[in-house]
């Protein structure tokens, strides 16, 4: 063979995403994993019911429509309409994929062309950097900066130039739990418009924002509606991450290109689970409410036994994770942090520093999930402590 490199210089240095480097940390040294994004125990009984009930009645067994199931589509165009009070066709402006991450994938081969630039907040989830390289497109960061990571929006106009093409971002946003306000998003929507960008906004944690923050889907302001596409998915909200139902909304052209990328990609996937997660949708407000309250008491109950450990903590608005600075230790890697934390005292967390181009930015932040049983947390909580000492 030439001497070629096999994989595709577009993905250079990408390699093994850390969520698998460091789950696997975790199960070989019997760590507590506080690193991957995932619960640990199950969502609503009623809604694997449901999919239960889906596979035995033999539907979804077979391909499912390239779209989503119709009831699916419904029950997504509903959910908008109850939480934020937009308008969607739900039979040309709802699009179902394999999670959010494919929708992502989709999004960023359909709209996108080598020689664009996406501006995107940084740190950012690994998989924007990876579907912005497949698309042969370049991504311009905008750095989010502690304590706040508040978007500095002077910053944001400087970088849009007449190579900008998209704008993508991600409210509430992981890793650092920052929700983008009222006025942040106006002048986001303001710049938008002014410049002809798209907007692409992943939405996965809306349900889970704490403390007066609000999420408000940016595609519902002023010049907007046709020029965002917005993405979310079941994974976070009901706590069935590996059923990989997610969806896209945008208006009718945009979704029709989404779909374009999407049919090559997996097709169709999840067939039995569209029919629970449309059920799920339409769950009362108490379900929504309750798991919003359950995860801010974590959140809480976590960010508690860190500090006491001795971490500086950054406190989140959203997500199920929680940023920290390891400097009070007088550590300066977080990946080499990160790399000991299990045989140190038995917990596995994420290196924040892996979601920046910038090196230096997030250095020495690392994050750390709380979406796990009470009694898991107080014990990572306690093994954390033998830091402090």
């Amino acid at each position: 063979m030439s001497g070629r490199p096999l994989l595709n210089r577009r993905l250079d240095g990408l390699g093994t995403t850390i969520f698998a480097e460091m789950s696997a940390l975790a199960t070989a040294t019997g760590a507590i994993n506080l690193g991957q994004g995932f619960p640990d125990t199950d969502g609503p009984e009623s809604v694997r019911e449901a999919a239960v009930r889906a596979l035995r009645d033999g539907r979804g067994n077979q391909y499912p429509p390239g779209p989503g199931i119709p009831e699916l589509r419904q029950a997504i165009a509903d959910h908008q309409r109850r939480f934020y009070g937009l308008s969607l066709d739900p039979d040309t402006e709802v699009l179902v994929t394999a999670g959010a991450t494919e929708a992502i994938a989709a999004t960023m081969l359909a709209l996108l062309e080598p020689g664009d630039d996406v501006i995107a907040f940084e740190p950012f989830y690994d998989s924007y950097a990876a579907c912005i390289a497949m698309a042969g497109a370049k991504r311009i960061p905008l750095t989010l900066r502690a304590p706040s990571f508040r978007p500095d929006l002077d910053e944001l106009r400087s970088k849009i130039t007449p190579q900008t093409r998209l704008l993508l971002l991600n409210t509430p946003h992981n890793p650092t739990g920052m929700v983008l306000t009222a006025d942040e998003q106006s002048a986001i929507a303001a710049l938008a418009v002014e410049h002809d960008l798209l907007v692409v906004t992943d939405e996965v944690y809306e349900h889970l924002v704490f403390d007066g923050a609000a999420h408000v889907p940016i595609a519902k302001l002023p010049g907007m509606r046709e020029r965002t596409v917005s993405i979310s998915s079941a994974g976070k909200t009901f706590s069935f991450t590996g059923w990989k139902v997610g969806w896209v909304m945008a208006d009718g052209p945009l979704v029709s290109a989404v779909r374009t990328a999407k049919q090559y990609l997996t097709y169709v996937s999840a067939g039995p689970f569209q029919y629970a997660i449309a059920e799920a949708l339409r769950l009362p407000d108490a379900y929504f409410d309750g798991f919003r309250t359950d995860l801010r008491r974590k959140r809480d109950l976590l960010g508690d036994g860190l500090r006491a450990a001795g971490f500086e903590v950054y406190q989140p608005e959203g997500t199920y994770f929680i940023t920290t600075d390891i400097t009070p230790f007088g550590e300066k890697n977080a990946y080499a942090f990160c790399r000991a934390l299990p045989e140190r005292c038995g917990v596995v967390a994420i290196p924040n520093s892996v979601f920046y181009d910038d090196p230096d930015a997030g250095r020495t932040q690392v994050r750390f999930t709380f979406c796990k049983k009470d009694d898991v947390l107080h014990e990572a909580a306690s093994r954390l402590r033998h830091l402090a000492a």
